[in-house]
């Protein structure tokens, strides 16, 4: 799976959101990161950045908000890329179970594998069944910052993913989606 903790320093681009259109508490705001071409959530007041949101976000107008303002519409997903390594992004859902059990949707993720298991299948049916893309829900419903990207993870090789996901990943041509993957993280629906 991808580091959810990056250790780089990023330069900052500020962003003019106010604290009611993003869900944010008091002296927190959105940055983007030049570095990684990603959002980020800064306090001003204790010179602290962090890529999940702070514990005390309104989640519900913050996702709202991050779904308008730091998603990309035009994100194009296909299995071409460098020798050896594939392109793909994914939608996952954690449970109280998984290696981290927050996102930047819930500081506590509180459901059980089983109750994950059954909102992926529900997606896993809308995108099927042609309602929706894999990008158009993950953007809101990805407990993963590549969210942001539509799900996109970029291109990637053999041993830079968990072991699940990567067996996954690499067995489905440019393309197909996979059925639901489990991995330490919580439970995937990758799209080559």
């Amino acid at each position: 799976m991808v580091r959810d903790n990056y250790s780089e320093i990023c330069v900052p681009r500020l962003t003019t959101a106010s604290q009611t259109e993003t869900g944010l508490p008091p002296d927190w705001e959105v940055r983007h990161s030049n570095s990684k071409n990603l959002p980020y959530y800064f306090n001003s007041k204790l010179q602290e950045s962090r890529w999940e949101p702070p514990e005390d976000a309104d989640t519900e107008k913050l996702k709202v908000y991050m779904a308008q303002h730091h998603s990309s519409t035009n994100t194009r997903i296909d299995g071409a890329g460098p020798e050896g390594k594939i392109r793909a992004a994914h939608l996952l859902v954690k449970h109280k179970d998984s290696r981290r059990p927050t996102s930047w949707r819930e500081t506590n993720i509180t459901r059980t594998k089983e109750e994950a298991i059954e909102l992926l299948k529900g997606y896993e049916q809308q995108i099927r069944s042609g309602q929706t893309q894999l990008g158009d829900l993950a953007v809101s419903e990805s407990d993963d910052s590549s969210a942001r990207r539509r799900g996109d993870l970029g291109f990637f090789g053999k041993g830079q993913m968990q072991k699940e996901f990567e067996d996954a990943a690499f067995a489905l041509q440019p393309g197909e989606m996979s059925g639901i993957v489990e991995t330490a993280s919580g439970v995937h629906l990758i799209q080559r």
